[in-house]
């Protein structure tokens, strides 16, 4: 992997592809917060771009809810669902989730089982990245921009103890900035 990557190249081809797939129906998008919150803006506003010059709309919904699992670069092993607390809106939708990075599985696991409790008509993850590491259990989201490996990667909304959610890019965080800014 480059060691910075522009993730707004992506996010053009991703946004294709979920119109091939949920295009033409109401989508209720579902961004994951913090991480995912540029990635989540980016892909709507591609989805949203044919609507622009195109006197066909396709109605979109947003919702956000927020899952804490990360201390530092460790994960807790707890996964703390924040927010979504009217996910019965979802019944019989088709329903996106944004996410940024997919690594363990874990997370995405938990909330697609909470997900799943209330019925919608269809429902599609849509993850920026995509971690290869051994303690994955091996989902794969419906749409990825691009995988990268098992390290920890900063910017485009991914933080570090709160930190770098300002870069315009993604990249691997040096073990000197993990030490300067440790929790």
């Amino acid at each position: 992997m480059d060691s910075r990557v522009a993730p707004a190249l992506w996010t053009e081809l991703l946004a294709q592809d979920v119109m091939k797939e949920m295009g033409g129906h109401h989508i209720m998008g579902l961004c994951v917060l913090k991480w995912g919150y540029k990635f989540f803006a980016d892909l709507l506003d591609y989805i949203k771009a044919p609507n622009r010059n195109s006197d066909k709309s396709i109605p979109m919904t947003v919702d956000f809810i927020r899952l804490k699992i990360y201390c530092n670069n460790q994960s807790t092993g707890d996964i703390k669902v924040i927010g979504g607390d009217n996910l019965s809106t979802l019944t019989g939708k088709n329903f996106l989730i944004v996410e940024d990075t997919i690594d363990t599985d874990r997370t995405m696991q938990t909330l697609l089982s909470l997900v799943k409790q209330h019925n919608p008509k269809m429902v599609k993850v849509a993850s920026l990245l995509l971690k290869r590491t051994p303690r994955s259990v091996g989902y794969r989201p419906d749409f990825v921009g691009f995988e990268i490996p098992d390290k920890f990667v900063i910017g485009y909304a991914l933080d570090y103890n709160e930190y770098f959610r300002d870069l315009n890019h993604a990249c691997v965080i040096s073990e000197t900035r993990k030490a300067k800014y440790k929790a």
